[in-house]
């Protein structure tokens, strides 16, 4: 082989190896967990907040791959889902701390939520007579995080409404939460 086959092999090989790293530059920077559906049904105006609405009622999480060219793709399917008690707001309405997953919330490995035995009410009413209508805070949820390739999301908070509420004068109806049902 010349001296100038050789040159030309080189150089074609370091064009080759050149041109494959320009797509390696591509990475991870974050991930952005939402709800893509509650109950089946799409949500609407809210973030990072969800309540888990019936017993057998779910929340099938997206997780969002955003990386460094500035596009986005889906990660819904290679993320590892972990859910845990949140550490501070950990209680039912009855001040009963919230059991750990999978009682009265598990997760798939494909991010579908769902509303467990036991049944729980962790959002309370704090509204007071002459009030006829429920004001709603919550006490417990469960707090859900995606990791992949090293990348840790945003955490979601997830209180649980899969019982009925306390039936009071401002609460008549005994719901758990807000946009529950009895």
């Amino acid at each position: 082989m010349n001296r100038k086959t050789l040159f030309a092999a080189l150089a074609c090989a370091m064009l080759v190896f050149s041109m494959l790293g320009c797509g390696m530059s591509n990475k991870l920077q974050s991930i952005q967990l939402n709800a893509a559906l509650i109950n089946g049904v799409a949500p609407t105006g809210q973030s990072g907040f969800y309540t888990l609405q019936g017993l057998g009622g779910t929340i099938q999480l997206q997780a969002i791959g955003n990386y460094s060219d500035g596009k986005t793709r889906d990660l819904s399917n290679v993320v590892t889902y972990a859910m845990v008690v949140d550490p501070l707001n950990n209680v039912d309405q009855f001040g009963n701390v919230l059991p750990a997953p999978p009682q009265t919330a598990s997760i798939s490995v494909t991010g579908l939520v769902t509303a467990t035995d036991p049944a729980a009410c962790s959002w309370i009413n704090i509204a007071v007579p002459p009030a006829t209508t429920p004001s709603w805070a919550y006490v417990g949820d469960y707090t859900v995080t995606v990791t992949y390739q090293g990348i840790k999301s945003q955490p979601m908070y997830i209180p649980v409404a899969s019982s009925t509420g306390i039936a009071s004068t401002t609460n008549p109806t005994g719901q758990c939460g807000p946009g529950s049902t009895t």
